[in-house]
């Protein structure tokens, strides 16, 4: 049985501001607080991803940027689904974790340099800005963890594409 100032089972969107930073949810989908900044989140949460990318790619291989994305995505999904429902909204613009997971799955095409990260981490963000079908389908038609999680990972596909593009005809 659970109280109505339960926080995991309420639909009050004034609660979500003041979740504790130090609380395991809010550090997920926040990206350690990133996605608390007050001027553009989701640009903030795409290049707080770039050194972790870098330090995975560096330490073993661009490719292996592909199952931590998916480790990642798994986690922001659970966490994203809990924080939506708690928050009461649907993509509260904090949740960062997704642009984490598409930021990396952008970069597993490329070696970890500074042109080829600049590159990717631009056509990223304008993948997930525009939002062209069908990440604008799955942005408006998904809901929960796996909605906020998903239309990023779909513009990941896109900027993924682009980037092997560049990087292998244009050899940028």
């Amino acid at each position: 049985m659970t109280s109505k100032t339960d926080p995991l089972h309420t639909r009050d969107p004034s609660l979500a501001p003041r979740l504790p930073l130090p609380w395991p949810l809010t550090l997920i989908v926040t990206w350690f607080g990133v996605g608390l900044s007050p001027v553009a989140p989701g640009t903030v949460g795409s290049l707080a991803a770039l050194p972790f990318a870098w330090i995975i790619a560096t330490q073993g291989a661009p490719w292996m940027l592909l199952p931590a994305a998916a480790v990642v995505f798994l986690i922001g999904w659970w966490a994203s689904d809990a924080y939506c429902r708690l928050a009461g909204q649907k993509d509260p613009g904090r949740i960062v974790i997704d642009e984490v997971a598409a930021q990396w799955i952008t970069l597993s095409v490329a070696p970890p340099e500074v042109v080829p990260y600049l590159v990717g981490f631009v056509l990223f963000r304008i993948f997930d800005m525009l939002k062209p079908w069908p990440v604008s389908w799955a942005d408006r038609r998904i809901g929960g963890g796996f909605g906020v999680m998903i239309d990023d990972v779909v513009a990941a596909v896109y900027s993924t594409g682009l980037l092997w593009l560049f990087l292998t005809v244009l050899w940028i």
